[in-house]
């Protein structure tokens, strides 16, 4: 099918501005508030059981719901974002995830706020799946893996943030308002989100030619600013794609792939990282210096978003996937015998540099890329769901591997999800570097004889 907006093309020629600016600090606010709620749980447990306001039986029940709730969010929103466009759709999942978060604070019970904390799950799995999306279709592939790379430290920036904010609220005021803040937050983006375009690129997918059109111009004027623009290329032929070409020949390498780094990635974060404070105190840390520790390599998250997003552009995704994936090895296999307390810290950073490398690349660069802008989000949402899901069960598997090997019990699983993550990336992941999303699209067409306009919706 070929374009009659072309708008991935004139997107793509456009010189960055102030238009790519707002874009990327609207949705990267919105961004921030998910990493934020994404870690104040760990905060809020410790403040509502040592007030007595739960007790400890409840604190996996709180966990494992909020993640069921992103579980479901990052699929209904793919559905919604596909259908009904990425504006209506993040705007609709911050109005959830704030709205949510007041009933959190409000909660008069651990009961009310586990099923609130489900609410603001939905909310925050669907920010994640359409916030990243939605980034990759406005910005210009020579560039694209940097900004998304750094949309992914501002998600991540949520966790040291959290860090902070609980430590100077909850002694004096609370756990509550650590919830109100959060809503506060996303109803203030929700407000300034309202004046966030529509992507032109999902409304050209869905047949709305002359709103895309008169988009692209209007975008086209504020970019320019009256000087001339780069003639844009040639339209690039794509198919029609819909639900069903997702689990064909050409898109079904790609949503494996999409399913299994993500799968990964989730595990690596929740299943190593945010039981770093455990691991210490069963070895016979302190709590003080445990703390410590976790804060010392919590900075090697932001660093590895930072290493990410220059390598993603420089290197490729590909070689940036395996080479971190080969970094976390190696430091993930020498880690378990590190007794002095500096070469522990040295080469835990190395291995959370690492792991957040994959987090910036996988999540904000590389997945959003794979799949063609008609099923993106729905793509998208199936490998979180997936990503998500599997943060539900890794807990038990990480809690028995310790209790058997210790941490050297929990690396051998982490270790043997990055050898697959090498291999299926190695063998069916494609190099999205610089290349267009529609020349991405084009490159994988649907089995000859098959309209895929007729294969479903």
């Amino acid at each position: 099918m070929a374009s009659a907006v072309n708008t991935g093309a004139r997107l793509d020629r456009l010189p960055i501005s102030s238009f790519h600016y707002r874009i990327f600090w609207l949705i990267g606010a919105g961004m921030f508030f998910d990493g934020y709620d994404l870690y104040v749980g760990a905060s809020v447990l410790g403040a509502a059981v040592q007030t007595k306001f739960a007790v400890l039986a409840q604190v996996p029940q709180f966990i494992s719901w909020t993640f069921v709730g992103m579980t479901i969010g990052s699929v209904v929103a793919g559905f919604l974002g596909d259908r009904f466009g990425r504006r209506f759709t993040y705007q609709f999942n911050l109005v959830v995830f704030g709205l949510a978060s007041f009933a959190a604070a409000a909660a008069p019970s651990m009961d009310w706020l586990i099923a609130a904390r489900f609410v603001m799950g939905l909310g925050l799995g669907a920010e994640i799946v359409v916030g990243y999306s939605t980034m990759t279709e406005f910005v210009p592939p020579s560039s694209r893996g940097r900004w998304m790379a750094f949309m992914a430290f501002i998600v991540v920036a949520g966790f040291p943030a959290t860090s902070i904010i609980s430590t100077l609220v909850i002694p004096q005021f609370g756990w509550r308002p650590m919830f109100a803040i959060a809503g506060v937050g996303a109803l203030i983006v929700w407000y300034l989100r309202k004046k966030l375009p529509e992507s032109p690129r999902w409304l050209e997918s869905n047949g709305r030619t002359a709103e895309a059109e008169a988009l692209m111009q209007a975008i086209e004027r504020e970019v320019s600013d009256g000087k001339p623009l780069p003639p844009p290329a040639a339209a690039v032929p794509t198919p029609d794609w819909t639900f069903a070409s997702l689990f064909s020949p050409a898109l079904l390498p790609r949503l494996i792939v999409g399913c299994v780094v993500l799968i990964t990635v989730n595990t690596l974060i929740f299943g190593f990282v945010n039981w770093l404070p455990t691991f210490f105190g069963q070895q016979g840390i302190g709590i003080t210096r445990s703390l410590t520790y976790t804060m010392v390599l919590a900075g090697g998250s932001l660093v590895g978003c930072a290493v990410g997003a220059w390598c993603a552009d420089h290197f490729g995704r590909k070689p940036t996937i395996i080479g971190a994936s080969v970094l976390s090895i190696a430091a993930g296999a020498i880690y378990p015998y590190m007794v002095d307390p500096t070469l522990l810290l040295a080469v835990g950073f190395v291995l959370i540099v690492g792991i957040y490398v994959l987090t910036a690349v996988l999540y904000g660069v590389y997945t959003t890329e794979l799949f063609p802008t008609e099923v993106r989000l729905r793509a998208n949402g199936l490998c979180n769901m997936l990503g998500r899901g599997a943060t539900v069960v890794s807990p038990f598997i990480v809690l028995a591997l310790f209790k058997s090997n210790g941490v050297a019990g929990v690396l051998g699983l982490m270790i043997g999800l990055l050898v697959v993550q090498i291999i299926v990336v190695a063998i069916w992941g494609i190099e999205t570097n610089r290349r267009g999303l529609e020349e991405l699209e084009g490159g994988s067409r649907p089995p000859e004889g098959i309209d895929m306009r007729h294969a479903g919706n």
